[in-house]
């Protein structure tokens, strides 16, 4: 019988929201407040379906959410803008999931298409992140994404331009949006100029594409973690070469339930590939556009599938192992979570 988050205890639950966390897997476009989508849109004079805080994500189908997608990131305009959502959705990272450190995408191109000068997107994701840090104590680096239905030629000259913009907390390139028509080989150029430059390399991949595209992610692109990479389950030699080479995969329950019709999270691919002894890592993707947090992932996944507190705190460690912090920076960040982790068993779990 599949458990329902209501059916774990109260302490259980409790324990999961309160574990602390990484996550890898976070788009800021995806994580606008309601509220928020409503004040900018009235700050900035943009039109919305709706200013019903509790109806601007209602959507029924994947088009649908796209749309959605795109008109919320309208709204995002001045550096204030981008400073503001980067800070909220932080703070949100911390009081609902006990979050402590995020690298998290945004999608240059998405912005600049719209006149946005690249310098305002960059500088007021990290003023957000900086106040954030400041206030919560949560850290935050940031990844460009390379917008797959973009040209290839423009998703270089976007990592030229991140380049020319670059800052300390700008820290990788990865890769998102619909994989199956613009697969990962038509960007190779784009990430030969971000590899040449020192930025870390990961992508979204075999999402909604083939195994091969591990493969392609991997040798032609050089990605030094994967994200999602699901349907790598449908080559056992694939998997055995990321179980063997330890590549992590950065995974989101919720979005991709609602996306891939995946609604019973005991038998979702990530199960599978955790019970195949792949690396993988709890993340929110685009938390309140998909009703979720981070916390609320932990809650919804590990409750639902009985896992037992020792495999739910290495979901946890993977997730320090899998980021770009410096080695040194992850055994302190390690050390501090096996105590904090030791602590909420001594008090919720008895």
């Amino acid at each position: 019988m599949t458990t329902s988050s209501a059916d774990i205890s109260p302490n259980y639950q409790e324990y999961l929201r309160r574990l602390p966390k990484v996550e890898l897997h976070c788009h800021v476009e995806g994580t606008l407040r309601p509220a928020t989508v409503v004040e900018l849109a009235t700050k900035h004079g943009v039109a919305l379906p709706t200013t019903d805080v509790d109806e601007v994500y209602r959507y029924s189908t994947i088009y649908e959410f796209l749309e959605i997608y795109q008109r919320v990131n309208s709204t995002v305009i001045d550096r204030e803008d981008f400073a503001r959502i980067a800070y909220e959705t932080l703070e949100d990272g911390v009081k609902l999931g006990n979050l402590k450190y995020r690298e998290m995408f945004f999608n240059p191109t998405l912005h600049t298409a719209r006149g946005i000068p690249m310098a305002t997107v960059i500088d007021g994701l990290i003023d957000g992140s900086k106040a954030a840090e400041h206030d919560f104590g949560v850290r935050c680096a940031f990844i460009a994404d390379v917008y797959r239905q973009d040209p290839p030629e423009v998703a270089r000259q976007m990592v030229e331009e991140v380049l020319a913009h670059r800052r300390p907390e700008l820290i990788g390139l990865g890769m998102d949006a619909a994989e199956a028509p613009d697969p990962p080989e038509k960007f190779v150029e784009a990430y030969r100029v971000a590899k040449a430059a020192g930025l870390r390399l990961t992508s979204h991949c075999a999402e909604d594409g083939p195994a091969s595209n591990v493969t392609t992610c991997l040798d032609l692109l050089g990605c030094q973690r994967l994200d999602h990479g699901y349907h790598i389950l449908e080559d056992p030699a694939v998997v055995a070469r990321c179980r063997d080479e330890g590549i992590s995969f950065t995974v989101c329950p919720t979005s991709t339930a609602v996306v891939y019709g995946w609604p019973d999270l005991t038998t979702h691919p990530i199960t599978k590939m955790i019970d195949a002894g792949l690396q993988v890592m709890l993340n929110s993707d685009d938390p309140t556009m998909f009703h979720t947090d981070i916390g609320t992932e932990y809650v919804r996944f590990c409750g639902q599938n009985n896992y037992s507190p020792a495999l739910v705190r290495r979901l946890v460690l993977q997730g320090v192992e899998a980021s770009w912090l410096a080695d040194v920076e992850k055994a302190t960040m390690r050390r501090a979570f096996e105590a904090e982790i030791d602590k909420l068993d001594r008090e919720l779990l008895g």
